[in-house]
């Protein structure tokens, strides 16, 4: 059985940081895609940072250069290092995994082929 278990989420102000943590077990694909999603109150779910089996790592452009996503195979825990933070990075976030390439899954803005999920960390940037 396939679990995920997110944490270090919390409230910081505006350039601040935070670092997400998710626990993987039972996951025994030999290629996949680990990321990190986020939905704010009333939008719709979106990709935030994805990383493959090959370590190769994408970013939704708002994101780019505050964010860093990795993974440690040892622990089995995938990371997303928040920094520089904005209000608009408000939101739950989700981490997720999937038994395919990340470029099979980069279409898929929203996760919806994602079948493996975490229960998700809130995550709020005050002004």
């Amino acid at each position: 059985q396939v679990q995920l278990v997110e944490s270090g989420g919390g409230s910081v102000q505006s350039g601040g940081s935070l670092r997400l943590s998710c626990a993987i077990s039972g996951f025994t694909y030999i290629n996949y895609c680990w990321g990190w999603f986020r939905q704010a109150p009333g939008k719709g779910r979106e990709a935030v940072a994805t990383i493959d089996t090959a370590r190769r790592a994408g970013y939704t452009d708002s994101v780019k250069g505050r964010f860093t996503i990795s993974r440690s195979n040892t622990k089995n825990t995938l990371y997303l290092q928040m920094n520089s933070l904005k209000p608009e990075d408000t939101a739950m976030y989700y981490c997720a995994a999937e038994g395919a390439l990340c470029l099979e899954l980069v279409a898929d803005i929203g996760g919806y082929k994602w079948h493996y999920w975490g229960q998700g960390t809130q995550v709020t940037v005050s002004p």
